[in-house]
């Protein structure tokens, strides 16, 4: 099958084989995941409630994406078979392969690479999804020979650099990704190291914060088809005989720390079936809600804390040593705020 050449930032010679190919081969950003809901920045609700509830990646609320986009690929790879009656290859990514989409999108000419390193478009920011069909179809190239790719648009915006919490961004353009949020919290199968832990805030899995801030995405299309909405877990009801809380079902926009300490293996295996959440794994997940909870500033003297700190202890026993180490971290923050505020 003939494939592009894979270039980092700035390396495909202007009118070379290779940026032809780019061109040609690269995908389109036609699913957008942006919906109505507040950006993680704004999301706080009202009340004491709010410190309780963690945050996941506005692209992880529905279904995988990797799914939704692979057979929406397959179709267009159908469609091209329809159309053109020749023999030819054809092969459908979506991160799923070595294929660097972000180059290969900016010389197609959908975007500029911004300083947050993620593909930014003029009209749609970046809350989009990029597959790419990789073919031995002789198309039109995107860009005429004469054309190129969009000009770099953030001028001296440095609103993504200076808004990340752990300062994952070496300079513009270039990122630590060990010290990134959504590798802490989906890609890192260890503890997290402790310098990150507080700067992780709430988040459960990955992080919208250099896209939140961006001046682009104000004008990011909101969606509404189901797929990218966000999933809901109504309440069992042998939960409600068992509790005197209030009836509330269970969201992944803004779920409850305490719910998902509480989810089991199985729980997890069911409830996340067809979502990228599955990536981190119950481990993973447990150890990042454990985090959040350390952070949440839970206030001591409450129902709440009594049976958050149970849900705790109980992880912290456990032969696990990084949940285990994880729960106490967090046993040892809503302890001592106990502490201070007996004092």
């Amino acid at each position: 099958m003939a494939r592009p050449r894979l270039c980092g930032r700035n390396e495909v010679p202007r009118g070379s084989p290779a940026s032809r190919s780019a061109k040609r081969h690269a995908g389109n950003p036609e699913r957008h995941y942006n919906t109505a809901r507040p950006l993680s920045i704004n999301s706080a609700l009202p009340g004491e409630d709010s410190t309780r509830r963690g945050w996941i990646s506005r692209y992880a609320w529905g279904d995988d994406y990797h799914d939704v986009l692979r057979e929406r690929l397959d179709a267009l790879v159908e469609s091209l078979r329809e159309r053109f009656t020749g023999p030819f290859e054809a092969r459908a990514y979506v991160d799923t392969g070595p294929v660097q989409e972000r180059v290969l999108a900016k010389y197609a000419g959908l975007g500029w690479l911004g300083k947050n390193t993620l593909l930014l478009n003029q009209m749609l920011g970046s809350f989009f999804f990029l597959g790419v069909i990789l073919t031995t179809l002789d198309l039109e190239p995107t860009l005429g020979a004469d054309q190129l790719p969009p000009p770099d648009l953030c001028g001296s915006c440095r609103r993504c650099l200076d808004a990340c919490p752990t300062q994952a961004f070496v300079e513009p353009y270039v990122m630590d990704a060990r010290k990134c949020i959504s590798y802490l919290t989906i890609e890192l199968r260890g503890a997290i190291p402790e310098e990150f832990r507080e700067p992780m805030g709430n988040h459960v899995f990955g992080c919208d914060i250099c896209q939140d801030v961006c001046p682009w995405n104000r004008r990011a299309p909101i969606v509404t088809i189901p797929q990218f909405q966000p999933r809901v877990f109504p309440q069992p009801e042998e939960n409600l005989a068992s509790t005197s809380l209030p009836p509330q079902d269970e969201s992944l926009y803004l779920p409850g720390l305490e719910w998902l300490l509480g989810l089991s293996e199985a729980d997890f295996r069911e409830l996340f079936r067809g979502s990228p959440v599955k990536r981190t794994k119950w481990r993973g997940l447990i150890r990042n809600a454990c985090i959040a909870l350390g952070n949440s500033r839970l206030r001591p003297g409450t129902a709440a804390h009594d049976r958050i700190s149970d849900l705790l202890e109980r992880l912290a026993a456990l032969q696990d040593q990084v949940l285990a180490e994880s729960a106490r971290w967090a046993l040892s923050r809503i302890q001592s705020a106990r502490n201070g505020r007996d004092g």
